[in-house]
């Protein structure tokens, strides 16, 4: 903020024509319980042996800063050629981090989030772990050690912090889960509430053995010996996160639907509703739980179920084409497709397993010629295994001739497999009124946002795992932390969908924003923000939001507890 440098003009070029005696009066007053400041810009003299003051200006709103500015220009009124080489005398210094903070803040605050997570001490905290996760992802320590480069409690308004009051938010946040997605739910749909809602489910492991929640489970990650959490995820249409559930690691997908239904209908007050679910997610007791409620739902069936109806002469593969069709079977409405790209992966991929199942062959042929001893049983009981584990057996087989290994292909069987390449069946019991039959795939289409959004949260930019907690409470706060965290994502996402940076290189862009601290003899000190390189302006123009001239400084103290108990010895 460089508003004093024109005071200190304007008092220069004043006192070089007028001399008077010019003072701040300064005093607070308290009024119904409430105390005030008052500050004047006075000049005082004399008439007939009286003293009168004129008051030239109320400075009751600047800042503290911009007042001692004022001070020391007066001081040093009978010198002015030391304010006249002021710009020589000022002392600066890089500040701390302000751009990434100070966005992340104005986007919380457009969305919805400041408000839902309230605006006292814990409320704050749990805004910097949502910023953190976004800024740098790591622990509660690591938030804290952040906290230490950045204008977090300046521009949040914290008076300082450490670890162990992370954790009190974190504890507060899994108290307070429901209610504040309740209130971003409202906040944002309002009366226009949307009637489709994707859900997926994923799961996260652990390294550690501690965590209260983590059970040994289906692992989505092919982590062998880990436990994990199951973690599902409710987003609307377009992607945005609306809600987020933690379950134990050994929880089937299918029984994870009876909260999301519950949610939408108790929680939400939502009373038209289309669930979508991948393949497998819902059976009959779930359906037949939508339909409890009246609502509705599009999923995709598993091959199995694709053979029994094939067995009912309802579909045949000779249905399944680039182009999508639709059938009926009572109220039920079958939307069929095959995808050539996904059906010539699974060729090119059907052959590299018969490549591999062909080395594999000829390695043990050539060791059964080099060592007359060994087995032929053994060999060619390795290589049906083998053939079993690519799923090759049922139209593989292999035989033995002179001690030699040789396969051969079923063709009119390997034939039969490839024609369900890339085909795929759609479920649904929404009518032809309300959904078309290109409508229906492509909501069906729209779960690749929830995939999107696990790889955001997961594995890209938010990093979910490590999950440095134990307790059932902090997990759950720690992947709500998260999903807060990718609702600010999503939204940098559309606003950047045209420039030429992802989320990760746009934030740290904002991230290198930093306050240049200055100084002046006498002690006044300020921040000022410096303006910000091309990429930092394209990146804040798309957002709407521009940086604060400057920031006054709390100064208050982020330490870890670690640091502080050093300090006291």
């Amino acid at each position: 903020m460089l508003i004093f440098f024109k005071i200190y003009l304007y008092l220069i070029n004043i006192l070089c024509i007028i001399v008077v005696t010019m003072f701040i009066d300064a005093s607070t007053y308290t009024r119904n319980g409430k105390t005030y400041r008052r500050v004047l810009l006075r000049n005082s003299y004399r008439v007939n042996g009286k003293v009168r003051h004129d008051t030239l200006s109320n400075l009751s709103a600047c800042t503290d800063e911009e007042v001692h500015a004022i001070k020391l220009a007066l001081k040093n009124k009978a010198n002015l050629s030391q304010l006249g080489h002021v710009q020589t005398d000022i002392h600066t210094q890089q500040g701390f981090g302000v751009g990434a903070v100070w966005v992340l803040y104005q986007l919380a605050g457009k969305l919805g989030l400041t408000q839902a997570l309230g605006s006292g001490r814990l409320g704050k905290l749990s805004l910097w772990l949502v910023m953190a996760t976004l800024i740098e992802q790591g622990s509660r320590l690591s938030a804290t050690r952040l906290a230490q480069r950045h204008h977090v409690c300046d521009i949040l308004g914290l008076d300082g912090f450490n670890e162990n009051d992370l954790y009190a938010a974190l504890d507060e946040l899994a108290h307070r889960q429901e209610d504040i997605e309740d209130q971003l739910f409202r906040a944002y749909y309002g009366d226009k509430k949307p009637h489709f809602y994707l859900y997926d489910v994923t799961s996260s492991y652990f390294e550690g053995e501690q965590n209260e929640l983590a059970v040994y489970g289906y692992n989505r990650d092919k982590k062998k010996g880990k436990k994990q959490i199951v973690i599902g995820l409710m987003t609307d249409d377009e992607g945005r996160p609306i809600a987020i559930e933690v379950f134990e690691g050994n929880t089937p997908d299918q029984k994870t639907v009876e909260q999301q239904i519950k949610k939408m209908a108790d929680r939400f007050k939502v009373t038209k509703v289309t669930l979508i679910g991948d393949r497998g997610m819902l059976k009959q007791t779930q359906i037949d739980e939508l339909h409890a409620h009246g609502f509705n739902y599009i999923t995709a069936i598993t091959k199995p179920q694709i053979e029994s109806l094939v067995k009912k002469n309802i579909m045949g593969p000779e249905l399944f084409s680039d182009k999508i069709i639709e059938i009926t079977a009572g109220t039920i409405r079958y939307v069929l497709h095959r995808n050539p790209i996904r059906a010539n992966e699974i060729a090119l991929n059907r052959q590299g397993k018969l490549n591999a199942l062909e080395l594999m062959t000829n390695k043990k042929n050539q060791y059964l010629l080099e060592h007359p001893r060994a087995k032929i049983d053994t060999a060619l009981s390795v290589v049906n295994n083998k053939a079993s584990q690519l799923k090759l057996s049922s139209w593989v087989t292999f035989s033995v001739n002179d001690r030699t290994l040789s396969y051969e292909v079923n063709q009119q069987e390997k034939n039969k497999i490839a024609q369900w390449d890339g085909c795929y069946a759609i479920k649904t019991d929404i009518t032809t009124k309300d959904l078309s039959t290109d409508e229906i795939h492509s909501r069906y289409k729209d779960l690749a946002s929830v995939e999107k959004a696990f790889r955001t949260m997961k594995t890209t930019l938010l990093e979910m795992r490590g999950i440095y907690v134990r307790k059932e409470n902090r997990t759950r706060a720690h992947v709500f932390v998260i999903m807060l965290a990718y609702l600010i994502a999503h939204h940098l996402q559309q606003s950047w969908y045209d420039v030429e940076a992802t989320v990760e290189e746009g934030i740290a862009e904002l991230a290198s924003i930093c306050s240049l601290s200055m100084s002046l003899p006498g002690g006044v000190t300020w921040q000022t923000i410096p303006s910000p390189r091309p990429l930092g302006l394209i990146l804040l123009n798309k957002l709407g939001i521009s940086l604060p001239p400057s920031l006054t400084s709390r100064k208050a103290i982020v330490a870890t507890t670690k640091k502080l108990v050093k300090e006291r010895k």
